[in-house]
């Protein structure tokens, strides 16, 4: 089986010939990685990876007129002062170049499955006030932010439908709403801004036939509702670390959606303890023996990792999944 159809049949709650694999190692780890195997794309190849995690395209805003308005008012930016800011064109073609580009590497010369990183909503525009900041305009600007929020997923929406264009296989859309024992704000904030917001481009997407994914950090049990409302059809990193049972997952959920992630990047991999790493894959792959799981890492790799220990774990993972 060719690793995009693997990664598609698993998604879709079919049966595949293994466990489709992939990690988050490129970004604290580029060096070492390079070292050792002459490239990250070398790695990615010797473990025989399925899919492909793309960044690219403009941001929606640029960061000259953040930095100007600031200037200009004097202080940080609020959600009257934001209302003024012009987004970029999502429809630049030429902002799509290195999206294209690994289109290509990793899609049409080695058929893995792509999903590119989009904006979420409250994420998104905590580049814009500062999580704490936004956090506190929640309460003070509910008004200001639903316009503010209504902006940003049009522009979400455009910038996913011309991902798919360029031959995405699934928007990923980054939106962290979790702490560590549950969410950074109310049940009843995330139904009345976010949900709405984040249906905008959901919709878009599942029109268009394509999958659609969600990161959040955290724990985000709260809504998990919610997020099946929306269609998603993955969910990155349900994260244990967090009080995200992923035994739980596949019980309750198993059949809405699938889980990316299994190797927890906070108390699993970059600690040294091997014995501990191993027996963790060994956990997680048993609970998803029969699919469900994309098995990937909870985040990126930290750089307290060695290399050693990151070639054990993969090691590891390519022999589990081959063997059962």
């Amino acid at each position: 089986m060719r690793p995009r159809e693997r990664v598609i049949k698993t998604i879709r709650h079919e049966q595949a010939d293994r466990m489709p694999v992939y990690g988050w190692v490129e970004a604290n780890l580029k060096g070492p990685i390079t070292e050792a195997f002459g490239s990250v794309e070398a790695f990615e190849d010797h473990y025989e990876f399925d899919f492909a995690h793309l960044f690219g395209g403009p941001p929606t805003f640029r960061g000259e007129d953040l930095e100007g308005l600031r200037a200009d008012l004097g202080r940080d930016l609020d959600p009257p002062a934001a209302l003024d800011l012009d987004a970029t064109d999502p429809n630049d073609r030429n902002a799509y170049d290195d999206i294209v580009g690994k289109v290509r590497h990793h899609k049409e010369e080695r058929d893995r499955f792509v999903y590119v990183q989009t904006p979420g909503i409250f994420e998104a525009l905590n580049g814009v006030f500062g999580i704490e900041n936004h956090l506190l305009y929640l309460l003070m600007y509910p008004g200001e932010l639903k316009e503010i929020y209504r902006r940003q997923a049009e522009w979400n929406r455009a910038f996913a439908m011309n991902c798919l264009d360029l031959g995405v296989d699934m928007i990923h859309v980054s939106d962290d709403w979790g702490a560590q024992t549950g969410l950074l704000f109310s049940t009843d904030t995330w139904w009345e801004l976010i949900f709405p917001a984040h249906q905008v481009t959901a919709s878009a997407v599942k029109q268009r036939g394509a999958f659609l994914s969600l990161h959040s950090d955290g724990n985000v049990n709260d809504v998990v509702d919610g997020i099946i409302e929306l269609g998603y059809d993955v969910v990155h990193p349900w994260q244990e670390s967090a009080g995200m049972d992923l035994h739980a997952q596949k019980t309750k959920h198993g059949g809405r959606f699938v889980v990316m992630g299994g190797l927890d990047v906070q108390t699993t991999i970059g600690f040294g303890r091997l014995d501990f790493l191993e027996s963790e894959i060994e956990r997680v792959l048993r609970i998803f023996a029969d699919g469900g799981l994309l098995f990937c890492t909870t985040h990126y790799v930290q750089d307290h990792c060695t290399i050693e220990e990151l070639t054990f774990a993969y090691d590891t993972v390519y022999r589990l999944v081959r063997e059962r």
